[in-house]
């Protein structure tokens, strides 16, 4: 049996042909949309001469802080810790290693998607014995609608587009060839506030008013089309 030779294939013409000229475009959309969730950190913290004090202490300001966020209920739509250290302090002199103190740290995250009652929260934490707030982080989430009418917007804009240049030259799009997601990229706006709280109880302070800012989403794509032949 004898075998045949393939044929070498054509490459396809990467500009198209005079009567099916190919024309590429990009397509973008960029809204300003207003944060779905907020993010807040809560850092509580205790020291003491010896370990026993210092993680009694620190234990105990890291349930009145847990307690305090779970009293907003709904409004506190994720809660977890993020990291805990219990660290000795050694002395700064001496031949010998030496413990003068040990300094613990609980660090909590919160996610609220209830900024009426952010401001309040965000205040009566900084309240608490020796914590810390920052944030808000404000962002959307992954599923957001936004990010689908961005893309939406885009793709629209690139036909727009593209149908424009053909009727430029006397011709009218012809098909789709190709439309390449560039990505859609949702940047978190932040503003961010660092509260510390007093060391020792005093009178409840008024609710920190806080304005959310309004998120950056942005998507293109580049498409590639063919159209009909141009009147030249």
């Amino acid at each position: 049996m004898t075998d045949h030779p393939t044929p070498p294939t054509t490459p396809a013409l990467p500009y198209g042909t005079p009567d099916a000229p190919r024309l590429a475009v990009r397509g973008e959309a960029r809204l300003d949309v207003d944060p779905e969730i907020a993010r807040i950190t809560v850092t509580v913290s205790a020291r003491g001469t010896d370990r026993q004090t210092a993680l009694t202490d620190l234990t105990h300001r890291n349930d009145l802080a847990l307690t305090l966020l779970k009293s907003y209920g709904d409004a506190v739509e994720n809660l977890e810790t993020s990291s805990f250290t219990l660290t000795p302090q050694l002395t700064d002199k001496g031949r010998h290693e030496r413990i003068r103190a040990y300094h613990g740290r609980v660090t909590l995250t919160a996610t609220l998607n209830d900024f009426t009652a952010l401001g309040e929260l965000t205040t009566r934490l900084a309240d608490l014995e020796l914590t810390r707030v920052d944030g808000p982080w404000w962002a959307l989430r992954p599923d957001s609608p936004a990010h689908r009418t961005a893309r939406t917007q885009a793709v629209r804009e690139a036909v727009q587009r593209a149908r424009e240049y053909a009727e430029a030259l006397g011709a009218h799009l012809d098909a789709l060839l190709e439309i390449a997601d560039l990505g859609a990229d949702d940047r978190p706006q932040q503003q961010s506030y660092a509260l510390a709280a007093r060391s020792a109880p005093a009178e409840p302070v008024a609710a920190l008013d806080i304005e959310p800012r309004r998120q950056t989403v942005h998507a293109a794509v580049n498409a590639r089309f063919t159209m009909t032949r141009p009147a030249l």
